[in-house]
């Protein structure tokens, strides 16, 4: 059932930049390894709700409903932009949390909102699943479970590496304040450009 096209497709995918991999990254530098395994938790529970609603068929809502996909798009929208824009006002740069650190919960919470509020990825899942479908069988509930939760390991795993890796090279940049600055700058930019592919995309 998951062959290796899926595999590699999924890793590919995965492996490809976008919010929930920008926030895990970011938090790796900013806080403890813990912290980014539960950033990749928060971004891997935030896809949840797309995976089950492309298995169980609603977001045929979205295609029959171009309001509620405008306004859910446009929530995702505003809160990256909130995210983009007060990282690039933040004039202290980006902050080592050896001292005060943000809850797990709070963590949790920013990664789930951050992929939620997308409602382009349930129509990525209800695309992207049924591709790799056996058609000969009968289990389809079934076989979308699988896929479904193979990417979810797949990309709960990717994302944690990610975080370990930038809070390994954390140790080379905190000195420099300067460069500390620059980085959340560059990822606030980012969560920005982000925002602004979405809200310029036509579906």
């Amino acid at each position: 059932m998951i062959s290796l096209e899926f595999v590699l497709t999924s890793l590919l995918i995965v492996l490809m930049p976008g919010t929930g991999v920008i926030y895990t990254v970011s938090t790796g530098i900013t806080g403890s390894r813990k912290d980014s395994i539960v950033a990749a938790v928060g971004c891997t529970a935030g896809i949840i709700p797309h995976i089950a609603a492309s298995i169980i068929g609603l977001s045929a809502i979205f295609h029959t409903s171009a309001l509620v996909f405008q306004v859910v798009k446009m929530i995702g929208v505003v809160y990256l932009l909130y995210l983009g824009i007060g990282m690039i006002r933040n004039k202290g740069g980006l902050q080592i949390n050896e001292g005060i650190k943000e809850s797990a919960y709070m963590i949790i919470g920013k990664g789930v909102l951050i992929n939620l509020l997308n409602p382009k990825l349930t129509l990525f899942f209800f695309s992207f699943l049924p591709q790799f479908i056996d058609n000969s069988a009968n289990s389809y509930l079934y076989q979308m479970t699988v896929l479904s939760i193979f990417f979810m390991v797949v990309t709960f795993i990717v994302f944690i590496l990610y975080g370990f890796l930038a809070n390994y090279f954390k140790n080379f940049i905190v000195s420099s304040p300067n460069v500390m600055r620059r980085i959340q700058q560059s990822f606030g930019i980012i969560f920005i450009g982000l925002a602004a592919k979405l809200a310029l995309s036509d579906n």
